[in-house]
């Protein structure tokens, strides 16, 4: 997460997105598509973490349709998620009031925001340091897509010292 709007290489960034094959060619449940859109990449992630909080608190119904069509627009549909008109559009598009989260929006960002920027700075502390990352028996930190190889050994060896 990048408190700071980053301003990239735009070649670069598509260049980078084409690692993304790498874990859509190991899950075909996992679309993903080399940026090809017209629209820049995103700045930053804090929008879209702070619309995503903002739904979950005020539409909790909408938060995980929300969540899947954030993930769609970035990674399949090639959308720029730091864009406000975006964020509103793809709420829209799961049944949230474009208009109340606006007004939401104008009330809340700033202290969403610090929420969203306190969870990163826990989550570091952690040793979370990639997307995605997860902590398996609040111990082991296991960075980036993985195969289920991965998973099965690292499983099996936390089960194997807890014996």
């Amino acid at each position: 997460m990048r408190v700071e709007p980053k301003t990239g290489d735009h070649e670069r960034f598509v260049a980078y997105t084409e690692s993304w094959l790498t874990p859509a060619a190991q899950e075909p449940r996992a679309p993903f598509r080399v940026w090809s859109s017209d629209e820049r990449q995103p700045a930053s992630s804090i929008p879209a973490q702070v619309a995503f909080r903002l739904v979950s608190s005020a539409w909790p119904d909408h938060a995980e349709a929300y969540h899947h069509a954030l993930m769609t627009a970035y990674f399949v549909d090639n959308r720029n998620i730091a864009d406000a008109e975006n964020l509103i559009d793809i709420a829209e598009s799961v049944g949230v009031p474009g208009d109340e989260l606006r007004e939401l929006a104008a009330a809340e960002t700033e202290a969403t925001t610090q929420l969203v920027i306190d969870d990163h700075n826990s989550a570091i502390e952690s040793g979370v340091t990639a997307v995605p990352t997860i902590v398996l028996d609040d111990a082991v930190a296991v960075p980036g897509a993985q195969p289920v190889e991965t998973w099965e050994r690292l499983i099996t060896r936390i089960e194997s010292a807890r014996a």
